[in-house]
């Protein structure tokens, strides 16, 4: 996959294409267009099927594919160190994506300890109970870590590698993956309360979260869950007990909406999780400001101009 225009990666990777909305944020998709370019286009097949045309224009079918393998092991031949958007056009954790497809995704990036792996999803639930597998200790069921070390070796054997040893390899390596980056998508209070809540309770190496299309005001410090209980995302103070510390976010990525109806995003909007970010140490990148068409949009205001980034985390040992 070819550089990508997204400021906060350098490439994306899309192991699988294919979605349905989710919510609000979903309304304008990019990639549900890009994805029926493609189709039209002729020239990449596995993006056959996946979208319709309707009135408002196209939609996903809800349609899921596993890219050809030469898309899935793409970050193997890149030695240089380098940070990937994962599935860009799709999500990793869709309700319809089996657990079989993800463990050879998170097969790949366990065997590439030079690149760092951006994974953003709107189904945090999902994400959730799949990282946080255990196995049930009896034996019959494996770990997702066993799982994923399973798809390795088949991935090396298809190779003429030796599968044995890359599967111990992923096998005897840290849990969650130190170079994998899980996030979830929050375009407005509603959309936090709901998806912040699983992201911090999913083992991650570095949690961050994309607001973009911000379509609303968000207080990360004041999420609901429930008719009542509090969750400090940027503090990591749970609830009303002080002291009562917990995960917190390392990143929030924050853009306005562009393209063909693009939505309006308030100034303050913006203004505020970025002063949020500053008051708690956590990272801030101001993506965009949005607007129809990306060549006029309006540019970033000098001070909302911050582009930062958590600490580089390493890859598998």
């Amino acid at each position: 996959m070819a550089d990508t225009a997204i400021e906060w990666t350098e490439r994306s990777w899309n192991p699988i294409v294919g979605c349905s909305l989710d919510s609000p944020g979903c309304t304008n998709c990019y990639a549900m267009k890009m994805a029926r370019r493609f189709e039209r286009m002729g020239t990449v097949a596995h993006y056959a099927g996946l979208t319709k045309e309707t009135k408002a224009g196209a939609v996903w079918t809800g349609k899921m594919v596993q890219a050809p393998e030469h898309v899935l092991l793409e970050p193997l031949r890149r030695r240089k160190p380098t940070t990937w958007f994962v599935n860009s056009m799709s999500d990793l954790f869709h309700d319809d994506v089996p657990d079989a497809w993800i463990d050879r995704v998170f097969a790949v990036m366990a065997l590439c300890p030079q690149h760092t792996f951006q994974v953003l999803t709107k189904r945090a639930a999902r994400m959730r109970e799949y990282v946080s597998e255990h196995g049930d200790g009896s034996g019959k069921t494996m770990s997702v870590l066993e799982r994923i070390s399973e798809a390795g070796a088949a991935l090396a054997d298809a190779a003429g590698r030796d599968g044995d040893a890359t599967g111990d390899r992923i096998l005897d390596g840290a849990w969650p993956l130190p170079n994998v980056w899980l996030g979830v998508s929050a375009e407005d209070q509603r959309r936090a309360d709901e998806r912040i809540p699983d992201l911090l309770a999913t083992p991650a190496a570095i949690r961050f979260v994309s607001a973009e299309p911000l379509l609303g005001p968000i207080d990360f410090d004041m999420l609901r869950v429930g008719d009542a209980w509090m969750i400090g995302a940027l503090t990591g103070i749970y609830g009303a007990l002080p002291g009562n510390r917990g995960e917190k976010l390392d990143l929030i990525i924050v853009g306005g909406e562009s393209g063909s109806g693009a939505r309006h995003m308030e100034d303050a909007w913006a203004e505020s999780i970025q002063a949020q970010c500053a008051a708690s140490g956590t990272a801030f990148f101001m993506k965009q400001m949005g607007g129809p068409v990306k060549a006029r949009m309006r540019p970033i205001p000098e001070h909302l101009m911050v582009r930062e980034m958590p600490t580089q985390c390493g890859g598998l040992l």
